[in-house]
Protein backbone atom coordinates (compact mmCIF):
# COMPACT_ATOMS: atom_id res chain seq x y z
CA UNK A 1 0.00 0.00 0.00
CA UNK A 2 2.68 2.31 -0.95
CA UNK A 3 1.70 6.27 -1.45
CA UNK A 4 -1.28 5.89 1.36
CA UNK A 5 0.46 6.63 4.58
CA UNK A 6 -0.18 5.70 7.39
CA UNK A 7 -3.60 6.48 8.58
CA UNK A 8 -4.81 4.39 5.21
CA UNK A 9 -3.01 1.57 6.31
CA UNK A 10 -4.52 1.79 10.17
CA UNK A 11 -7.97 2.60 8.41
CA UNK A 12 -7.48 -0.94 5.92
CA UNK A 13 -6.30 -3.22 9.24
CA UNK A 14 -9.03 -1.84 11.44
CA UNK A 15 -7.10 -0.47 14.17
CA UNK A 16 -9.17 0.43 16.99
CA UNK A 17 -9.76 3.96 17.82
CA UNK A 18 -8.79 5.69 21.18
CA UNK A 19 -10.96 7.92 23.20
CA UNK A 20 -9.96 11.69 23.27
CA UNK A 21 -9.49 12.69 26.44
CA UNK A 22 -12.60 14.89 27.25
CA UNK A 23 -15.01 11.82 26.97
CA UNK A 24 -15.11 9.78 29.83
CA UNK A 25 -16.04 13.37 31.46
CA UNK A 26 -18.62 14.24 28.79
CA UNK A 27 -20.31 10.74 29.50
CA UNK A 28 -20.13 11.10 33.28
CA UNK A 29 -21.61 14.43 33.05
CA UNK A 30 -24.51 12.97 30.29
CA UNK A 31 -25.19 10.23 32.78
CA UNK A 32 -26.33 12.29 35.96
CA UNK A 33 -27.62 14.96 33.89
CA UNK A 34 -29.84 17.45 36.34
CA UNK A 35 -31.47 19.12 33.75
CA UNK A 36 -35.14 17.52 32.88
CA UNK A 37 -34.60 17.83 29.21
CA UNK A 38 -33.15 15.14 26.51
CA UNK A 39 -29.37 15.40 25.97
CA UNK A 40 -26.96 13.70 23.13
CA UNK A 41 -23.53 13.51 22.64
CA UNK A 42 -23.12 12.42 18.63
CA UNK A 43 -19.14 10.71 18.35
CA UNK A 44 -16.94 10.73 15.68
CA UNK A 45 -14.11 8.83 14.42
CA UNK A 46 -11.11 10.67 12.89
CA UNK A 47 -9.61 7.86 10.77
CA UNK A 48 -5.96 10.26 10.27
CA UNK A 49 -5.53 9.81 14.53
CA UNK A 50 -7.46 7.01 14.74
CA UNK A 51 -9.35 8.80 17.67
CA UNK A 52 -13.17 8.84 19.00
CA UNK A 53 -14.00 12.43 19.25
CA UNK A 54 -16.90 14.24 19.79
CA UNK A 55 -18.68 15.99 16.84
CA UNK A 56 -21.80 17.43 18.41
CA UNK A 57 -23.35 17.90 21.84
CA UNK A 58 -27.11 18.66 21.85
CA UNK A 59 -29.61 19.86 24.99
CA UNK A 60 -33.60 19.44 24.27
CA UNK A 61 -33.73 17.96 21.36
CA UNK A 62 -36.02 15.69 19.69
CA UNK A 63 -35.19 12.26 17.96
CA UNK A 64 -36.21 13.46 14.99
CA UNK A 65 -34.29 16.50 15.29
CA UNK A 66 -31.14 14.04 15.66
CA UNK A 67 -31.40 11.73 13.23
CA UNK A 68 -31.11 14.98 10.62
CA UNK A 69 -28.13 15.69 11.94
CA UNK A 70 -26.71 11.97 11.18
CA UNK A 71 -24.50 11.51 8.06
CA UNK A 72 -26.41 9.43 4.66
CA UNK A 73 -23.36 6.83 5.41
CA UNK A 74 -20.63 7.51 7.50
CA UNK A 75 -21.06 5.46 10.75
CA UNK A 76 -21.19 7.63 14.04
CA UNK A 77 -21.92 6.76 18.10
CA UNK A 78 -24.67 8.51 19.71
CA UNK A 79 -25.46 8.82 23.74
CA UNK A 80 -28.95 9.47 24.29
CA UNK A 81 -30.37 10.60 27.60
CA UNK A 82 -34.49 10.56 26.70
CA UNK A 83 -37.19 11.63 28.74
CA UNK A 84 -39.90 9.08 29.41
CA UNK A 85 -43.23 10.00 30.91
CA UNK A 86 -44.80 6.65 32.58
CA UNK A 87 -48.82 6.14 32.02
CA UNK A 88 -48.43 6.37 36.47
CA UNK A 89 -47.20 10.04 36.34
CA UNK A 90 -43.48 8.53 36.81
CA UNK A 91 -40.56 10.25 34.81
CA UNK A 92 -37.56 8.35 33.79
CA UNK A 93 -34.32 9.11 32.01
CA UNK A 94 -33.22 5.90 29.82
CA UNK A 95 -29.66 7.16 28.86
CA UNK A 96 -28.83 4.19 25.77
CA UNK A 97 -26.12 3.94 23.57
CA UNK A 98 -26.90 3.78 19.72
CA UNK A 99 -24.22 2.45 17.34
CA UNK A 100 -25.25 4.27 13.97
CA UNK A 101 -24.01 1.84 11.06
CA UNK A 102 -25.94 2.87 7.59
CA UNK A 103 -25.91 0.71 4.52
CA UNK A 104 -23.37 2.13 1.68
CA UNK A 105 -20.50 2.71 4.18
CA UNK A 106 -17.44 1.49 3.19
CA UNK A 107 -16.38 -1.50 4.78
CA UNK A 108 -13.25 -0.39 6.40
CA UNK A 109 -15.19 2.63 8.24
CA UNK A 110 -17.57 -0.07 9.21
CA UNK A 111 -14.40 -2.43 10.78
CA UNK A 112 -13.32 0.61 12.46
CA UNK A 113 -16.23 1.70 14.45
CA UNK A 114 -17.67 -1.46 15.27
CA UNK A 115 -13.64 -2.34 16.63
CA UNK A 116 -13.90 0.57 18.76
CA UNK A 117 -16.95 0.44 19.62
CA UNK A 118 -16.22 -1.42 22.79
CA UNK A 119 -14.27 1.38 24.10
CA UNK A 120 -17.44 4.17 24.39
CA UNK A 121 -19.56 1.34 25.94
CA UNK A 122 -16.72 0.52 28.43
CA UNK A 123 -16.15 4.32 28.81
CA UNK A 124 -19.91 5.23 29.60
CA UNK A 125 -20.91 2.13 31.15
CA UNK A 126 -24.57 1.85 29.29
CA UNK A 127 -26.40 -1.51 29.29
CA UNK A 128 -29.01 -0.05 26.89
CA UNK A 129 -26.97 -0.72 23.57
CA UNK A 130 -28.67 -0.80 20.00
CA UNK A 131 -27.83 -0.75 16.66
CA UNK A 132 -29.54 1.78 14.13
CA UNK A 133 -28.98 1.28 10.01
CA UNK A 134 -31.03 3.58 8.80
CA UNK A 135 -31.75 6.73 9.96
CA UNK A 136 -35.13 7.26 8.82
CA UNK A 137 -35.99 4.47 11.52
CA UNK A 138 -34.98 6.78 13.90
CA UNK A 139 -38.27 7.53 15.63
CA UNK A 140 -39.41 7.67 19.74
CA UNK A 141 -41.51 4.36 18.54
CA UNK A 142 -38.21 2.74 17.65
CA UNK A 143 -36.61 3.90 20.78
CA UNK A 144 -39.67 3.39 23.06
CA UNK A 145 -39.65 -0.37 21.16
CA UNK A 146 -36.41 -1.20 22.01
CA UNK A 147 -36.21 0.41 25.79
CA UNK A 148 -39.20 -1.94 26.17
CA UNK A 149 -41.22 0.85 26.84
CA UNK A 150 -43.96 0.43 24.66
Amino acid sequence: MAGHGNAALGMETGAMASLDADIPTKLRKLRFNKSKQTAAILLKIISAESKIVIEEEYEDCTIEELAEELPECQPRYLVYSHVYNHADGRVTYPLCFIYYCPRGCKPEQLMRYAGSRGSIEAASDIRKVFELRDKEEFTEDWLLENLRLK
